[in-house]
Parts: structure tokens; C-alpha cells; sequence
């Protein structure tokens, strides 16, 4: 009832009168692309568009030209129509270097509207917030005074009863304007509740049952910092694709000043069709920098087995150097952290790997003989070692490997001592070179998988073999993830260049474009609109463009053409 009588935006207007700046732009239900299009110039670029009917970075498109304004549109219509059922867009000037701060509001049926101080939600990616911490570092009190008093203008003026979130950019220089009111209670509203103390769920409810909040503006106290990061199901170092199926290990981080928010479990699915946010980290302290360490070290003991996860990538943004000085902007994180590359395996890694696939190996063996526990991977001849071989990507490890006293001498350009102390339901405590080294982890005889903290690594068990061929090299267009095929933007017989957009795939509420690996002509469709599709599932096929300018004396060249389709 709130959100249709507020809307997820107070009406600019209605802002202003309330003395309360915003940036320009059209709002307007029943605007079409022409429309939108034909408002832009008189607004301005940079802009960006936005859905009507909701946020979290969806339905979202920052437009720098107005050549790139139909395509944002056309996407943005998409993603806002999957997500909130309503494919009506905003335009709205970007203003370049802003903070993103919102004020936490609370209103009951009885008049009484209580602010409960701001929160920084500026590191974000893709206009999806990453780290949220409260209070907002930096800002004067002049500054945290300003925006409370809008807030509760604003809620008082909308006639809005309920738990809420009213929120501004802030310039470079200071100035605030008004964004849009959630009416809701947010994701990062945690970090809220550890500085204040309050329960907003409980008052949320105590509200909807009509009963006054019972507090007032002076009972509301800050105390401490807090920070939350957003745990999701997604693979950084494949520019963030989502990704889903079955959590095969999860271990959340406890201790002083943690809190864990999680909708999942070990053993639970991530399904490809909802967001994908796994669990939020929550850390406080007396202190912002006490926070931040808590929460960098919480996120090292952080580890999801079997979807990928930012874990890894949420702790090098909580301990980055700007991070911690405070006040970055909404651009800071992509332009901090751009391009995240998993670093390739080690051989220390590989040689974890390596004792658990021969432990599970020795403890099938001994299961099926009956064989006693420390019997496992005895020989009469001390001598005898056995040979492994793993690969992870192009890299490969070979190794001779003896049993020891509880666990495994591992050698390949260096020798590993490998004790396995505990390895059962998943789960595996190795001590390593004097180090002691927690992990989640599987192993079916044909591949081992580990998650040693917030890094997960994939191993194959190999007897030999050469590198793998370049993606898409040969043409081949595969789903990169589970989702849905949106649209086609090539036929069969049609030319394309390299990077022309081929296909739009939607997972977890987002949609992505797939270019061309190559040059060439499309020779086969395997998938049309509205189908489902898995991981690898092909889409099309591209027959390659030939080398233009062949070098006869090149034997590469030659097979690389036989091997062309």
C-alpha cells in the first residue's frame, strides 16, 4: 500500500518544494523511446536511464551520446520488465565523482518519523552496491544534519508510514540531491542496525501493526562503524557472469563483531533465475578502521565451494588503500579494481590437491578391503611412489608421491609435506610448510575441487594432454551460464564482424551480450529465443573468415585451416 501511495521516487516536484535539490530529468510513466529520446538533448549528456519501478543497479544504463541512448533503452526496458514486472523508464542527468548516501527513515501511522543516521553505499559496480558501511565517512556534521532533515521532510511530505530509505548523491563539492525513497527495507540495513542498536525488522512490523514506534529522535544513538559486504554467486575473473548450481561447501566466518546474513546453505542450489547475493558479511567496531580490518579478516575465512563467488574480490575491495581512506566515488571500484584475474595455481595448491585425491583414493581403497585406517597407503617396499598428474587451465603439475605419518610427501619442482589432519563430509585440514590450512573440498576420482579460503580451484586428473584451444577460436558461440536467450541479432548466412553483438542471454535478472569470437559467417543456430540454456549449451556456430594474407611457408597457418570448420 505504501509503495503505490510513494512510489519507489517522491515526485520531483514535490522535492523541490520541499527545498530539496535533483538533478534533471524526465519522469514521466507513459514515455516511450521517442519520447525518452527526444527529451535527452534538452537533459543533457552524460545521463543515465533507469526503471520506474525499482533498483539495484537493474534496468540501469549510463549513456555517454545520444547515438547509444536506443540500444541502452531497448536493454534496459528488458531487464527492468524481468525484474519488476514494469518496463516504464526514467531518464535523469549523471553527475560524474558522486557519493551515494542514504538516510535510514522510520514512520509510524502516528505521526512520529525518526531518522537513524546515513549510510555510504558509493562502491559499487555496475550501479550495484558492493560495501555499504554506516555512518557515511567524511562527512561534517553540517553535511549528515542536511540530509537527515531532507529525509524527514520528504517522508512527512509523502504521507509515508513504514521502514525506508531516502537517497541522494552527494558532489565532489558537498551538494546533495535527491535520487529516489525505497520503500522497503534495504539489503545493507544490517549495518544500520549495529550502529543504532535497533531491530528494524521488529519496528517495520511493530508499524505495520499500527502500534506507535514508541521511540523518539533523541533515543536513537550512534555508536561504532559498521560495514557489510554483498557475498554473490559470481565469477570475477569471467567479468562477473553469474553463477549457479549446486553449493557443495560453505563455511560463513564467525567472531567478536561479525554478523552473517545468508539465504543459502551446503547443499542448497543456486538457481540462474533469481539475484544472485549468496549471504552478507556484516563487521563493527569501535572504530571505522577496527571494522574494516574485521571485516578483510572475516572475508579471508570466507569460502563457497561449487558456484563461484566474489569473495576473494570483496576482500582486496574492503582492504583497498582508497577504501580505506574513505569517501570514494560510485566510478571508484570499477576503476580500482577493473579486470579481476584469478592468479593461476600454485604448486603448493596443486600438491594439496594431490594429497586429498590420493587420500580419497586410499580411503576407498580401504573401505572396500576392510583395511584399518592407518594402514592406508602402506607399501612394504619404501620406495614405491605413486605418480600424479593435475592440470588446472594450460598449467600442469606432475608429481611423485610417498605416504608419511598421516599424510602425504608430495614432490614435484619441490617437495610438499602434506599432513592431512582431518578430511571427511567435505571438508579438510591440511598443515602445509608449518601452516595450517582449512578447505572445502570434493574429489570424484576425475577432477578435485578446493576452496582454500575465499580462492576456489578447479584440478583435473590427467594422465597427459596439451593445452585447450582458445575459446571460441573455432567459431563455436557457447552460453557462458545458465539463463535464457532473450534475442538473436544474426540470422544464418548473415557476416559478422569480430565483437558484433550476436545474441542477449538473461541470468538472475541481468542480461548479457555475446560477441563474436570471430570474423567470418553464421553457419548453424542451435538455440532461438525463449530457450533455456545451460553452461556450454551452443548458441551458434561461426564459420571463420580465411587467414587473408596466408603464409605458405607457415605451417601453423595450414593447420590452423584444416582445422577450421
Amino acid at each position: 500500500h505504501q509503495r503505490q501511495r510513494l512510489g519507489r521516487r517522491a515526485d520531483p516536484d514535490q522535492a523541490e518544494a520541499e527545498g530539496v535539490p535533483v538533478l534533471p530529468g524526465l519522469n514521466d510513466p507513459g514515455a516511450d523511446d521517442a519520447a525518452l529520446i527526444a527529451a535527452a538533448p534538452g537533459i543533457g549528456f552524460p545521463l543515465m536511464v533507469k526503471a520506474r519501478a525499482g533498483g539495484g543497479g537493474r534496468g540501469m544504463r549510463r549513456v555517454d551520446a545520444a547515438q547509444a541512448l536506443p540500444e541502452a533503452l531497448r536493454l534496459a526496458r528488458g531487464e527492468a520488465a524481468t525484474a519488476f514486472g514494469d518496463d516504464a523508464l526514467i531518464l535523469e542527468r549523471a553527475l560524474d565523482g558522486a557519493r551515494h548516501v542514504e538516510v535510514q527513515v522510520l514512520a509510524d501511522a502516528h505521526g512520529a518519523v525518526l531518522t537513524l543516521g546515513e549510510r555510504d553505499c558509493s562502491a559499487q559496480r555496475r550501479r550495484q552496491k558492493v560495501l555499504e558501511e554506516a555512518p557515511a565517512p567524511g562527512l561534517s556534521q553540517a553535511a549528515r544534519a542536511a540530509l537527515a532533515e531532507a529525509a524527514r521532510r520528504l517522508t512527512r511530505a509523502g504521507g509515508y508510514v513504514n521502514a525506508g530509505t531516502a537517497e541522494f548523491l552527494v558532489s565532489p563539492g558537498g551538494e546533495a540531491f535527491f535520487l529516489e525513497m525505497n520503500a522497503r527495507l534495504q539489503v545493507e540495513h544490517p549495518v544500520t542496525e549495529a550502529v543504532t542498536g535497533l531491530d528494524l525488522v521488529a519496528l517495520q512490523l511493530r508499524v505495520a501493526a499500527g502500534r506507535p514506534l514508541g521511540l523518539s529522535q533523541e533515543d536513537v544513538r550512534l555508536h561504532g562503524h559498521a560495514v557489510e559486504a554483498r557475498l554473490c554467486a559470481e565469477d570475477p575473473a569471467a567479468g562477473f557472469l553469474p553463477s549457479a548450481g549446486p553449493i557443495l561447501g560453505w563455511r560463513m566466518p564467525t567472531g567478536e563483531g561479525l554478523r552473517v546474513d545468508a539465504g543459502y546453505a551446503e547443499g542448497a542450489e543456486v538457481p540462474a533465475v533469481y539475484d544472485s547475493l549468496l549471504a552478507k558479511v556484516v563487521a563493527w567496531g569501535e572504530t571505522r578502521e577496527i571494522a574494516l580490518a574485521r571485516l578483510t579478516a572475516a572475508l579471508a575465512r570466507t569460502a563457497v565451494l561449487g558456484p563461484r563467488s566474489n569473495a576473494a574480490f570483496l576482500r582486496e575491495a574492503a582492504g583497498h588503500r582508497d577504501f580505506a581512506a574513505g569517501g570514494v566515488a560510485t566510478t571508484w571500484l570499477e576503476a580500482a579494481l577493473p579486470a579481476p584475474v584469478d592468479a593461476p595455481a600454485s604448486e603448493a595448491e596443486a600438491a594439496m590437491a594431490a594429497a586429498l585425491v590420493l587420500e580419497a583414493a586410499a580411503a576407498s581403497a580401504a573401505a572396500a578391503g576392510g583395511l584399518r585406517a592407518e594402514l592406508r597407503g602402506w607399501s612394504s617396499d619404501a620406495g614405491l611412489a605413486s605418480r600424479l598428474t593435475l592440470g588446472a587451465g594450460e598449467a600442469r603439475f606432475e608429481f611423485s608421491a610417498r605416504p608419511i605419518p598421516g599424510g602425504w610427501r608430495v614432490a614435484g619442482e619441490a617437495a610438499h609435506e602434506i599432513v592431512v589432519e582431518a578430511a571427511a563430509a567435505g571438508r579438510a585440514r591440511l598443515r602445509c610448510g608449518g601452516e595450517t590450512v582449512e578447505a572445502l573440498w570434493t574429489c570424484d576420482g576425475e577432477a578435485a575441487r578446493l576452496a582454500l579460503g575465499p580462492r576456489q580451484l578447479s584440478f583435473a586428473v590427467l594422465s597427459a594432454g596439451g593445452a585447450a584451444a582458445e575459446a571460441g577460436a573455432d567459431g563455436r558461440v557457447e552460453a557462458p551460464m545458465h539463463g535464457r536467450l532473450v534475442s538473436l541479432e544474426a540470422a544464418e548466412g548473415d557476416a559478422v564482424a569480430k565483437g558484433d553483438l550476436l545474441a542477449v542471454l538473461e541470468a538472475m535478472k541481468m542480461q548479457h551480450r555475446l560477441t563474436a569470437p570471430v570474423a567470418g559467417r553464421v553457419a548453424r543456430i542451435h538455440r532461438r529465443p525463449g530457450d533455456q540454456t545451460a553452461a556450454g549449451d551452443p548458441i551458434l556456430d561461426i564459420e571463420p573468415d580465411p587467414d587473408p594474407d596466408p603464409d605458405p611457408d607457415d605451417s601453423s597457418n595450414d593447420t590452423q585451416t584444416e582445422a577450421a570448420p
